[in-house]
């Protein structure tokens, strides 16, 4: 199944993509697409359902972020061993873990805003995992059936924020717009091998990112298994799992966002996120 949430920001309803490509209306069936509706029998349910028996939301009605309230957002650090080549960085012996500020998510197609005075905003096109039931201490062999699905991340970051203001990553991380989730949120079983899914990124129609989660360091089994030994995972939590190279950061010299760009992004099955970047002014 392809999930959506569509309506206005903060006002999102539950919906479907059916087989002929429109959105029907899932909210006389579910509340929300997030939480406990993302575990394996809530989705069975949802399965189960006559999609062609519900309303079909409009054309061109806003897709918001594909999971609801996210307790927590989950990212991993220098998992490309190219992306950490032209970050300068040694590839990490162990996964790197930072939290983004769940407010920072918003839709597939919302604007990105550049924060005020910021001179280093970045971006990064990645897969995110959406968790579907609870997680302590998962085998790495179990770890695919404790995951719902998947959808397209843009790990927006801001490098000076990120590397150059002391302590930790998520500085420059969890800005607000700074996490874009969807148009979609992919069910497990729509996906064949999530490890080997092209993924890119164009910058006013320029490709800068081209990747394959095939060179991931850290595979997803090993990463949900892994962050389950340090906390506790819920339904609806999401992991973002790294970018492959091409980032404003890694180029000589650097190039960042300035206000004014498009940004297009995908990945193969997952969908096709589109924003436009602005300025953001101090409140």
């Amino acid at each position: 199944m392809k999930l959506v949430r569509f309506g206005a920001a903060g006002e999102e309803r539950p919906g479907a993509v059916a087989g002929d490509g429109t959105v029907r209306d899932l909210s006389t069936v579910v509340a929300d697409i997030a939480g406990p509706a993302l575990s394996p029998e809530a989705l069975d349910r949802l399965r189960a359902i006559d999609l062609a028996a519900l309303p079909v939301v409009p054309a061109g009605t806003r897709l918001g972020p594909c999971i609801g309230h996210v307790r927590h957002f989950i990212a991993v650090g220098l998992n490309y061993a190219d992306h950490a080549a032209e970050s300068g960085a040694a590839v990490p012996d162990e996964p790197i873990l930072f939290s983004k500020a769940p407010s920072c998510i918003v839709g597939p197609d919302d604007d990105v805003l550049i924060p005020p005075g910021s001179a280093k905003t970045d971006w990064e096109v990645e897969l995110a995992v959406v968790i579907g039931r609870r997680a302590s201490h998962v085998p790495e062999a179990e770890a695919d059936g404790y995951v719902a699905g998947y959808c397209v991340c843009n790990d927006v970051s801001e490098r000076a924020y990120q590397m150059e203001r002391g302590g930790q990553w998520m500085k420059g991380k969890g800005c607000p717009t700074f996490g874009p989730l969807g148009p979609w949120l992919v069910t497990r079983d729509e996906i064949a091998d999530v490890q080997s899914l092209d993924m890119w990124l164009d910058i006013d129609g320029t490709r800068m990112q081209t990747g394959n989660t095939r060179t991931m360091i850290f595979p997803v089994r090993f990463l949900v298994s892994y962050i389950s030994q340090f906390m506790i995972l819920e339904p609806g939590d999401v992991i973002t799992t790294g970018t492959p190279p091409g980032v404003g950061l890694g180029m000589k010299p650097p190039r960042y966002l300035r206000g004014g760009e498009r940004m297009e992004l995908g990945i193969a099955g997952l969908g096709i996120q589109r924003q436009r970047v602005v300025t953001s002014h101090p409140a």
